[in-house]
């Protein structure tokens, strides 16, 4: 397995400008600074640049590598604000903005290739990070919206995850496990997979990890061998596996803490708001009265 090493984004996981703000919820917070991509981070691209003039800022004028110019971060986040448009409550936009970042990193690696894994743990993070969405249809198209910003296909990260959510339940964890042995649509990408990972050219994240754990949870797998046989079988460092598997965890204890503050918020908002409507409507009441007298 390549090395792996850790990488902060706080300076690039800029808040998007359009929010509506709620309370602080630093129990997410402290869950967002270990959910950060971890990866050997090879992009294999480089930019000529020259200095404005007029301002003395930096500015892209072209690749100078073989490959196609890749965007910046910023770009993808301006793609996904000009997409959706509608404000997002900030419990929601700081988790978005923070994978957004991430996924772009991944994305744009020079042994980026997408599969089917990678999008079930996509799916299955952001189901359950937006779980709760005041409406479906936004949530909906907040996932479009993402999707489309890294220019790649949200209605085949939907179905490929419903197709592998299928395939996992019908599963024993030993047939899940010994998927190099049969013939299948499935199991040709597990095996894609594992050949990729054992000639070192696959891209393995956190993402995929998930879409693992996610596997091995339709399946019924819950003795800890099962994802040990697996990650051999794939030939993926389970250790890694591991690791991200508790921070993803750990992701999900925070949420559940920082929705509830978020429900709790909104419940005394709306007592406020009875109670002054409450009040209003007492304070005409007695002024018709006075004015009838």
């Amino acid at each position: 397995m390549a090395a792996v090493t850790s990488v902060s984004f706080s300076a690039s996981a800029q808040s998007f400008d359009r929010k509506v703000s709620f309370p602080s919820t630093r129990a997410l917070d402290s869950a967002l600074s270990g959910f950060r991509l971890r990866s050997n981070l090879s992009f294999h691209y480089d930019f000529a640049l020259r200095a404005s003039s007029s301002s003395g800022s930096l500015m892209v004028v072209r690749c100078v590598s073989g490959a196609a110019c890749v965007p910046t971060v910023s770009e993808t986040k301006s793609n996904f604000l000009k997409a959706y448009k509608r404000p997002i409550p900030s419990i929601y936009n700081n988790v978005l903005q923070e994978l957004i970042v991430q996924q772009h990193l991944m994305r744009y690696k020079r042994n980026y290739q997408y599969d089917p894994v990678f999008a079930l743990g996509f799916v299955t993070v952001y189901d359950q990070l937006m779980e709760g969405y005041p409406s479906d249809e936004d949530r909906n198209a907040i996932f479009e919206a993402y999707i489309k910003a890294l220019k790649e296909d949200p209605e085949q990260y939907r179905k490929d995850a419903e197709k592998l959510e299928d395939w996992a339940r019908v599963q024993t964890p030993d047939s899940l496990v010994d998927f190099s042995s049969r013939d299948g649509e499935t199991e040709g990408i597990l095996k894609a997979i594992a050949g990729r990972a054992g000639a070192k050219s696959f891209s393995y994240s956190r993402f995929f990890a998930i879409g693992l754990f996610r596997l091995l949870e339709l399946s019924n797998a819950t003795e800890p061998t099962i994802l040990e046989k697996l990650c051999a079988a794939l030939n993926i460092d389970k250790r890694s596996v591991d690791r991200d598997l508790d921070v993803y965890r750990n992701l999900l204890s925070k949420l559940v803490q920082a929705k509830e503050l978020l429900r709790e918020y909104v419940d005394r908002e709306k007592k406020k708001r009875e109670e002054r409507v409450g009040t209003q409507k007492a304070g005409e009441a007695v002024k018709k009265m006075l004015r009838t007298v």
